[in-house]
This record gives C-alpha cells, structure tokens and sequence, in this order.
C-alpha cells in the first residue's frame, strides 16, 4: 500500500527542522473503524506523518539520492491529544543528526497548543542501486515519484525554506 499523509509543508530549514500539516477528513476510510462511532486518527497514523514529514527534509536537504526512507527505530513515543476528522495535525520533525545512510529526529505532532504524538525516531535511507545494480532502475523511479510529490506539498513563497531551493 502507498499513500501520502503529509498535505503540506509549512516551513522547512535544510537539514535542521520541518513543519508539515495534515488535515483529518471523514473521507480517510480508516477512520470509521479504528474506534466505531468515535473516528480518531489512529497512533500508528500519526507515527507515520511524522516518519514522512522527517523523510521530506531528507529528500530535500540529500537531493532526493536515498530512494527509499524508512523507520528503522521509535523510541519514546508518547501519545497525547486525540486528532478527529475536521482537526488539522501539524507535526514538527528537529533534525539531532543527519548523515548519507541515516538520520535521527526529534518529533512532536499538535492539534492547536494540545501534543498529539512526541518522541525520537530514526530513519534508514536506502539506495537500492548501490545495493544490487539491477535495482537502479527503481531506485531511479522512486526519485522521480518523490520529486513529483514535492511540487505538491513543498512550501509556497512566503515561507521559510532552504537556500536554492525553489
């Protein structure tokens, strides 16, 4: 299964801190059966905003190089606030270290002033074609699918945002 949680990126400093939203809706079919008669966001939901708000600073601040981002640890995840559908969750990933193969952060998910999700993670950037070159070719189309993404979310003009980036 593919999807995107992230909606948009509201700030980003390159290779320090990433401020994304995502906007909880009805319409997210996983809602209605997480709790019957009460949809809320569930807690793996909103570890993965977090995972993908930190990947997108990976993707940014790298060039897009690693084709795949994935968790390769949670620690100290604390949930908060419930998020429901019509709330907005703005999560904010702080880079504590960020090198070619991976990367820590320090993650926090609010609904208005209320914590949501915290904790650390640390993600694994993977490059499928420095692994076995037979998987260059997908590697190169996971890049070309994530640039694609960044025109949609990436912040607009008017926001922070790295040098030379556009």
């Amino acid at each position: 299964m593919n999807f995107t949680l992230v909606d948009k990126i509201e700030e980003l400093v390159s290779g320090k801190t990433i401020r994304a939203i995502k906007q909880v809706s009805m319409a997210e079919e996983y809602l209605a059966d997480h709790f019957p008669g009460f949809p809320v966001l569930p807690g793996v939901m909103m570890l993965e905003c977090a995972i993908e708000t930190a990947a997108w600073l990976i993707h940014e601040h790298l060039h897009f190089a690693p084709g795949l981002v994935i968790l390769k640890e949670a620690r100290q995840i604390r949930y908060g606030h419930f998020v429901s559908p019509g709330q907005t969750l703005t999560v904010t990933a702080d880079v504590l270290r960020l090198a070619p193969d991976a990367s820590e952060f320090k993650v926090r998910g609010v609904v208005g002033s209320a914590t949501a999700i915290q904790g650390r993670i640390t993600l694994a950037h993977i490059r499928l074609g420095e692994q076995d070159a037979a998987l260059a070719g997908t590697d190169e189309k996971m890049i070309n699918r994530r640039k694609s993404l960044w025109e949609t979310v990436k912040p607009r003009p008017g926001t922070a945002l790295s040098a030379g980036e556009s």
